[in-house]
């Protein structure tokens, strides 16, 4: 069992540890806490195996943990530090790997704005359009009802929309 248990999680890794590392590096912004989180992902998903009802796929179970972790880890972070994280917000991009910022179309400029949404909204979006979870397996990861991850998505792109046209990235409609 340990050993079908190990080849399991190892596949898991190899399939989904780049996913998730980058949806945590959008979360937190540091490409070292992003590392450890997502090892922990993986540790919890070892440790916790037999919890693994099989009613999601495994990269759902493993995005949800990745999730609490990440959340875990925002809410440990001083207030301060996380509003000076949030205002300050890409001014330090530079010191990203240029492959961990591209999104769909390799924009700076969308994971800048993305960063200045609130948390919730940041995260769905990350989820359904840059990740392409599903409703459903997006509300499993949050842990929200189907409802609450399609009206929380319209509002997130509604405020991204908004933060692009503030920025001059994108014009708004006639």
């Amino acid at each position: 069992m340990t050993r079908e248990r190990k080849n399991e999680v190892t596949d898991w890794y190899q399939q989904h540890s780049d996913s998730i590392f980058r949806y945590i590096l959008f979360m937190v912004r540091d490409y070292q806490q992003a590392e450890d989180l997502t090892q922990e992902t993986f540790i919890k998903g070892f440790r916790y195996y037999d919890t693994f009802e099989r009613k999601a796929n495994a990269k759902t179970w493993l995005f949800r943990i990745a999730h609490n972790l990440t959340i875990d880890f925002l809410r440990k972070q001083k207030p301060l530090e996380l509003l000076k994280d949030l205002v300050f917000l890409g001014k330090n991009t530079s010191t990203l790997p240029e492959e961990l910022v591209e999104i769909k179309e390799s924009s700076t400029e969308i994971y800048h704005a993305l960063g200045l949404l609130k948390p919730a909204y940041r995260e769905v979006i990350i989820l359904r359009k840059i990740k392409e979870f599903t409703i459903e397996e997006t509300g499993e990861i949050l842990n929200w009802s189907e409802s609450k991850v399609k009206n929380t998505l319209s509002r997130a792109l509604s405020a991204l929309e908004k933060q692009l046209n503030k920025e001059g990235i994108i014009h708004e409609k006639n």
